[in-house]
C-alpha cells in the first residue's frame, strides 16, 4: 500500500480500520523504510511518529468520550509488536507514550486532566516522562525535587539523567515530591506542557541499541497550573497502571524484535532448503526449537495484557479488580518484564546461529545486528537486577499464588 495513504487520507483510514490494522497497513511501512537511518544516525524516528499521529494512533487509548477510541492494552500490545518488528525505536517511543496516556486515563483526578486529554487527542500530542532523578539511584518511587506553589502557579526543577524523546514531546509527565516538606516517597505526577518547559541538556545519547529513542539527560524546569497535578498519589499510579502497562507494552516491543529475527531465520532455512531439496539441515531443527520458544513468548505477553484488560473491565470491589491491585499481580508483571527481556536476546541469538555468517554480516538480507543490539537494551531499561530485588522483597512476604 502506498504511503500516500498515511500522509493524505489518514482520517479516512481511521474511520474504516481499527487501530491495529492502521498500524499494520500504514505505519509499519514508514517505520521499516526509515529504521536503518534512525539506528545509524541515532535520530528520532520523526517520519514514523508523524504517521502514528496522522493515523490517530497516539490517542487511540483515550476513551471515546474524550475523542479517542478506547483501545485496550491488548490492542496497544499488538501495535507495539507490529512496530517492533520493523523499528524498535519507533515501537519503544509508542510504548512509553501509551504508558503516560493510560496513567492519565486511569487516574484523571479532575477537569484539568480530562481537558488535557481532549487537547492531546485534538493535537496528536506525544507524551514523554521524567521519573528518574540524579541522586536517587534509578528509584522511580522516590524524588528529590518538589512541587512549589506560588501565586496560583505550580513549578518544579528536576535533574533527570534520562528523558526519552523529551526534546520531541508535546508534554512531559514529571514526578516530584508533593511539597518541599514531603518525604521522598510522597510523590505526585505533574503534567508539563512543552511550551511551559525548558530543557537544559546534560548528556548525549550514543548507545548500543534503541538509538532512536533519543534519551539524554536534562535539567527540566517547568511551570504549570494546579489542575495539571494529578490527584492520585504517584505510588498508586505506578502500581496500578505504570508498572503493568509499561511491562506489557515493552514486552510487546521485544516480541516484535523477536518476530523479525525469527522471520529472517525462517527465510534463511527456506532458501537453504530450495538449494538442497530433501536434505534435513541442523538449521531447520534449530528453527523448530526457536519457533516453540517464540510461541511461548507471544503467549505470556498477551496473557498479561488480557489479565490487565479483564481486571480493568471488572466492577470495582470485585475479586478480579482486587487481584489486579495485589502483590501477586505486581510479582507477575515483574516476572513478565524479566522473562520477556531474556527471551528476546535468546531468540535473536538462536536466529543468529541459524543464519550464521549471513546474519552476522551487516550487508545481507538476513542481517541481525540491529535486532541483537536493540534486544540487549531490554534487560537494562529498568535493570533486571533492580526488578528482581524488588520481587525478592515481595515474594518473601507474599503467601498467595501469582
Amino acid at each position: 500500500m502506498s504511503i500516500a495513504l498515511a500522509s493524505g487520507t489518514g482520517i479516512e483510514s481511521a474511520q474504516s480500520w481499527g487501530p491495529a490494522a492502521r498500524a499494520e497497513r500504514v505505519v509499519a511501512e514508514v517505520a521499516a523504510r526509515w529504521a536503518v537511518d534512525v539506528d545509524r544516525d541515532a535520530r528520532f524516528p520523526q517520519e514514523a511518529i508523524d504517521a502514528l499521529r496522522d493515523q490517530r494512533l497516539l490517542s487511540c487509548a483515550v476513551p471515546a468520550e474524550l475523542g479517542g477510541e478506547g483501545a485496550s492494552l491488548r490492542e496497544l500490545c499488538t501495535i507495539a509488536r507490529t512496530l517492533g518488528r520493523h523499528c524498535a525505536a519507533t515501537a519503544m517511543v509508542f510504548a512509553m507514550h501509551q504508558t503516560q496516556i493510560l496513567s492519565l486515563v486511569r487516574h484523571p483526578g479532575g477537569d484539568g486532566v480530562s481537558a488535557f486529554l481532549r487537547d492531546a487527542v485534538a493535537g496528536g500530542y506525544l507524551l514523554a516522562s521524567a521519573t528518574t532523578e540524579l541522586g536517587i539511584g534509578g528509584d522511580v518511587r522516590r524524588s528529590t525535587c518538589a512541587v512549589e506553589h506560588s501565586g496560583g502557579v505550580v513549578s518544579l526543577v528536576k535533574n533527570a539523567p534520562v528523558i526519552s524523546y523529551g526534546e520531541y514531546a508535546d508534554a512531559i509527565l514529571a514526578t516530584a515530591r508533593r511539597t518541599p516538606d514531603s518525604p521522598p516517597s510522597d510523590q505526585v505526577l505533574v503534567i508539563c506542557r512543552r511550551a511551559d518547559v525548558t530543557l537544559e541538556r546534560t548528556g548525549d545519547w550514543n548507545t548500543l541499541g534503541l538509538r532512536g529513542t533519543c534519551s539524554p539527560g536534562f535539567v527540566l524546569r517547568a511551570t504549570t497550573s494546579p489542575d495539571l497535578v494529578v490527584a492520585d498519589p504517584y505510588a498508586e499510579i505506578s502500581a496500578a497502571t505504570m508498572l503493568p502497562v509499561s511491562h506489557s507494552v515493552w514486552s510487546a516491543v521485544w516480541l516484535g524484535i523477536a518476530d523479525a529475527a525469527v522471520e529472517k531465520a525462517r527465510r534463511y532455512v527456506r532458501a537453504a532448503a530450495r538449494k538442497q531439496p530433501g536434505v534435513a539441515s541442523p538449521a531447520a531443527s534449530r528453527l523448530a526449537e526457536a519457533a516453540a520458544v517464540h510461541q511461548q513468548f507471544s503467549d505470556i505477553v498477551f496473557a498479561a495484557a488480557r489479565r490487565f484488560d479483564d481486571a480493568d473491565a471488572a466492577p470495582a470491589g470485585s475479586p478480579e479488580a482486587e487481584v489486579a491491585g495485589g502483590v501477586g499481580y505486581s510479582l507477575a508483571m515483574n516476572n513478565l518484564k524479566v522473562t520477556a527481556s531474556t527471551l528476546v536476546v535468546d531468540l535473536v541469538g538462536r536466529a543468529l546461529l541459524i543464519c550464521g555468517i549471513a546474519g552476522y554480516r551487516e550487508d545481507t538480507e538476513y542481517s541481525l545486528g540491529r535486532h541483537l543490539r536493540d534486544a540487549h537494551g531490554a534487560a537494562v531499561m529498568v535493570n533486571n537486577d533492580r526488578i528482581m530485588a524488588n520481587s525478592a522483597q515481595m515474594a518473601t512476604a507474599y503467601r498467595g499464588t501469582i
